[in-house]
């Protein structure tokens, strides 16, 4: 009801041309604990908006997916691209929700492309469905400003705010989660992506959509980009790096591995720069600073 409402308030002023969808729970561990409140709100939530976009004429959406549909991949140093496998491999309830959302997209996108050879789709007045899946590594920082960032509920679940409350106070210590992988340092290797640099990301997918004489347009298609740097930084060079930034070591132990956790992900986001024109410009001392200066401004998060 709420969000339908949404939609009847602004349909007088024209409705919407497009939606960006953000919305779901997103955290790895706790999916595995609560599997069916995952599936519930992040397919459900997807279904009802895809029908509400419908009902009301806004045929475009970008989705925030994950690089978490990627899974194990079978060569973990080589970096992923969009067409390499998805789904077979996903270690976690969350991911597998971000793969059926993305399955649900293209089945969408492709039904009405096979309503307009059969002629069901009116005499093609009504504007084709665009669609731009956005695969996420791993975002980190906060606004260059300090007065928006990360706050999350309970203990975080992504490694830098974590880091982040270390520095501040909030939290004796980092525990790392194995220092036996194959890598330089033992530690896991992850691609980390400014936030304002994900940010761009879903104005420019937007663009993509928006302008059909473009050559490389993504209007009225079915498009999938990564989103990352092609840069992977271990959880000692994180740490490393927000120490710098902070003016102190940040105390961290050794603990033992997680399940389900591998040895490298990082993106080949070369398509998007390609295809969009986007490509990140901020790097690891930047997301390392602009957290910073959100968390000293606010050290107990969010009033």
């Amino acid at each position: 009801p709420a969000l339908r409402a949404v939609f009847e308030e602004f349909a007088p002023q024209g409705g919407f041309d497009a939606a960006v969808h953000f919305a779901g729970l997103k955290a790895v561990g706790e999916s595995k604990l609560i599997p069916l409140k995952y599936y519930q709100v992040n397919i459900g939530a997807t279904w009802n908006l895809l029908n509400l976009m419908e009902e009301h004429g806004c045929r475009s959406i970008v989705f925030s997916s994950s690089a978490t549909v990627y899974g194990v991949a079978k060569d973990e140093k080589a970096k992923l691209k969009e067409t390499d496998e998805v789904g077979v491999t996903i270690t976690n309830c969350y991911g597998r929700t971000k793969y059926m959302i993305e399955q649900i997209l293209g089945d969408f996108h492709g039904s009405h492309a096979l309503l307009r050879e059969g002629g069901g789709e009116g005499d093609g007045a009504t504007k084709d469905w665009s669609v731009t899946i956005l695969r996420y590594f791993n975002p980190a920082g906060a606004h260059f400003s300090g007065k928006m960032g990360e706050d999350p509920n309970g203990t975080p679940n992504n490694l830098m705010p974590f880091v982040a409350q270390v520095a501040v106070g909030r939290r004796p210590h980092v525990t790392i989660f194995g220092n036996d992988y194959d890598t330089p340092d033992g530690t896991g290797i992850r691609d980390y992506l400014h936030v304002m640099d994900l940010a761009d990301g879903h104005v420019a997918a937007l663009k993509y959509m928006d302008n059909p004489n473009n050559n490389k347009s993504g209007n009225g298609k079915l498009n999938v980009f990564n989103l990352g740097t092609g840069t992977g930084y271990s959880v000692i060079d994180m740490i490393d790096a927000m120490g710098k930034a902070v003016g102190k070591p940040i105390p961290h132990v050794v603990g033992p591995r997680r399940p389900g956790d591998v040895t490298v992900y990082v993106a080949d986001a070369s398509l998007a720069k390609e295809e969009m024109g986007w490509e990140a410009k901020k790097n690891l001392e930047d997301m390392c600073s602009d957290l910073w200066s959100w968390q000293t401004k606010n050290p107990n998060g969010y009033p």
